[in-house]
Parts: C-alpha cells; sequence; structure tokens
C-alpha cells in the first residue's frame, strides 16, 4: 500500500494535517453527510417496507432518494480528505476495506433500484413490488453495516 503514500503528501492532505480546525470541519462534514444519508436511506428503506403509511410514497421516494445521492457525494468527498491525512494506514485497517466495499455494494443496490422498473412505476403510484421490498432491506442491512464498519475503523 505504499504506493498510496504520496497522497499524504499532497498540499490538501498537509493543510488537512497541519489545521486541525480544517480537518475537524472535514470530519464534521463527513459526520453530517453520513447522518443525512442513513437517515434518508433509512426512512426510504422503511417506507418502502410498509412503515409509515401515511406518507405519500412516490413523493416521499423522490424526495428522499435525491438527499442520499446529494448526501453520499459529499460524504465520498469529505471522506477522501479524511483518507488522504493517512492513505497507507487507512488502506491497511481492515474495518475500512470493509466499510469501503459495503458502501460500495450499498451503492450499487441503490442505483439498480433507481434504473429498475419497480422504482418507475412506484414512483407514478403503483403498489412496491417484491423485488423492490427485498432491495430497500438489502438497503438497510448494507448502510447500516457499513456505519458500523466505519465506526470499527478507530478500534483496529
Amino acid at each position: 500500500m505504499e504506493w498510496l503514500a504520496p497522497l499524504g503528501q499532497t498540499s490538501v492532505a498537509q493543510a488537512l494535517i497541519r489545521s486541525p480546525v480544517l480537518y475537524i470541519f472535514a470530519n464534521a462534514g463527513h459526520i453530517l453527510s453520513l447522518g443525512m444519508l442513513i437517515g434518508a436511506s433509512v426512512i426510504l428503506d422503511l417506507r418502502l417496507l410498509g412503515a409509515f403509511a401515511r406518507l405519500p410514497l412516490a413523493e416521499t421516494g423522490i424526495v428522499l432518494s435525491r438527499v442520499a445521492a446529494v448526501a453520499l457525494a459529499c460524504a465520498v468527498a469529505t471522506g477522501g480528505l479524511l483518507f488522504s491525512v493517512r492513505p497507507v494506514e487507512y488502506a491497511g485497517n481492515s474495518a475500512f476495506l470493509v466499510k469501503i466495499l459495503l458502501v460500495l455494494l450499498a451503492t450499487a443496490n441503490a442505483l439498480a433500484v433507481h434504473r429498475s422498473r419497480g422504482w418507475q412505476t412506484m414512483t407514478q403510484g403503483a403498489a412496491v413490488t417484491a423485488r423492490l421490498r427485498f432491495s430497500a432491506l438489502a438497503s438497510l442491512v448494507l448502510w447500516l453495516a457499513a456505519l458500523l464498519a466505519g465506526r470499527w475503523i478507530g478500534f483496529l
């Protein structure tokens, strides 16, 4: 993983290392992004699974999926900043690697859902398909597992 070492020498990484305030803002931005991502995803997944039946599904699905997409982009950007501070250490951390794998799987699941016929018909008012419910359950498991793996990073 030594090939990642130059990333820690970039001006951005060095600025984050030298300035605790910049690092705190990057870290806070990552936490805020994760909160928005997990919050929007969990509410949407639970709604697809039948909870919160009073929320209009089509409108809720569209809004929450957009919030989750923006939050994911922000989480990736801020996570990249945090990674740049200690790239070799993070790349060698098994919890970090598990987190990245889970985030990739959860993102792939979300992309597949949004391209599916079930999602398209649901946003037009049709009932939620069994396949869409299964994808919502997978999303819940994947995003929450990624969150736990992220917390695990500091303990290894």
